[in-house]
């Protein structure tokens, strides 16, 4: 929901008992991540000068002609152009793209440091040589370093399930299964990952020639140095950064994927008619009934008797079979006139439809519709309109039906 509307959903779930909030699955989960994380103030000077990194190398890349071929490939190499073609921007919403840039930074290191080099010794304008000369310091100090590896392990935690949310065919009870090993990931990694990751990051010090800590001396803050904080560096990092961002980040999956979503999510695939039903299991039903006790009255309520007397059937007809999602089960029992042998089943199967079970289908929907909803089109009308959006969000089943004709 957009900020314009906040409040908005508190609102909906105050006027019935019966809206269960579910996330957008897929939606910006990766950059979800990155945005909990930021409000670590460690993070986003991380983040920022990411960005910052970003601008002053692919634009000094572009604004000079550089002649040693060696140099270029570096370039090419560290701003990613190749085979890794995907580097974190701000509002970038690719699935992997985060986790690839800060992989990038860790294999490429030298090379990003040699990159900032020439830019500052050979740069267009003395804005960029200044902003590469930050930069080379940055990247050579120990607080880089932290939240590079710390981020990686972050965003490494959760890129599979970023991942298996923004494919077409999302497979509920699987995807519900991973995201709860990804919670107890996260959980592990709070628990039992600084030691190992300040073992990284000794590795990757020693191997670039970077100062470390001692992180047993007291902590000095950056912004006032005669202030006196009366904790080690160890401290800091570990309790200030580290468990602070990881819970931050366990805390927006437990909201995001909460115990009563992930529920009504699996009991709803119950319906599903994929391998002749092999995901049917009347209990389950039974207590999606009971989640919405304004659609099914006590008089009304399904019982297993009804609920085996339907799969029966169903099975035993043969154009039931082969069916791929809700919609087409539907479609058939209309056709059949099941939908009148069974009401309270069908009523059942059109409320499950409705549920808001939102893959990247849907967000790509809204993104070719911000494309061809410009102000120019503004002007034409209202039928015109609708149909340049069908055939912009139908692309394939449009290219399909011409090919066919």
């Amino acid at each position: 929901m957009h900020e314009g509307f906040s409040g908005l959903k508190d609102l909906l779930m105050s006027e019935s008992g019966s809206a269960y909030f579910v996330h957008s699955f897929a939606y910006e989960l990766e950059l979800v991540v990155l945005q909990v994380a930021k409000k670590n103030f460690g993070v986003a000077k991380f983040l920022d000068m990411i960005a910052v990194m970003m601008d002053v190398v692919c634009t000094s890349c572009k604004q000079k002609d550089m002649t040693r071929e060696s140099q270029i490939e570096k370039v090419k190499k560290a701003i990613g152009i190749g085979e890794n073609k995907e580097l974190i921007r701000d509002g970038d919403t690719r699935c992997g793209s985060s986790f690839k840039t800060l992989c990038s930074l860790v294999h490429s290191f030298s090379s990003f440091v040699e990159v900032f080099e020439y830019i500052e010794e050979e740069g267009d304008n003395s804005l960029s040589q200044r902003q590469a000369d930050a930069l080379q310091r940055y990247f050579k100090s120990f607080d880089f370093v932290f939240y590079l590896h710390l981020m990686l392990d972050v965003i490494g935690s959760t890129s599979v399930v970023s991942r298996v949310l923004l494919r077409k065919d999302v497979h509920i009870s699987n995807t519900i299964s991973l995201v709860k090993s990804t919670k107890s990931l996260l959980l592990k990694l709070r628990l039992e990952g600084f030691d190992s990751l300040l073992e990284k990051i000794s590795t990757f010090c020693e191997k670039h020639d970077i100062e470390t800590l001692n992180l047993n001396d007291d902590y000095v803050n950056p912004k006032n140095h005669k202030q006196k904080c009366n904790i080690t560096y160890r401290h800091h990092y570990e309790f200030n950064c580290f468990n602070t961002v990881v819970d931050m980040v366990i805390q927006e999956f437990d909201v995001r994927f909460s115990d009563e979503s992930c529920e009504l999510l699996i009991c709803m695939e119950a319906l599903s008619p994929c391998d002749s039903f092999k995901k049917f299991d009347a209990s389950k039903l039974l207590r999606l009934i009971e989640m919405y006790p304004n659609d099914f009255s006590t008089a009304d309520r399904l019982t297993e008797y009804q609920l085996g007397n339907y799969i029966r059937n169903v099975k035993k007809d043969e154009r039931f079979a082969n069916l791929n999602n809700i919609a087409d089960l539907l479609k058939v029992m209309v056709e059949t006139r099941n939908h009148l042998s069974h009401p309270l089943v069908y009523r059942l199967l059109k409320l499950a439809l409705v549920l808001p079970v939102t893959p990247a289908t849907v967000q790509r929907d809204f993104s070719a519709i911000k494309l061809m909803k410009t102000n120019l089109r503004n002007q034409i009308g209202d039928d015109l309109l609708n149909a340049c959006l069908i055939c912009a969000v139908e692309k394939q089943a449009l290219a399909n039906h011409c090919y066919k004709w």
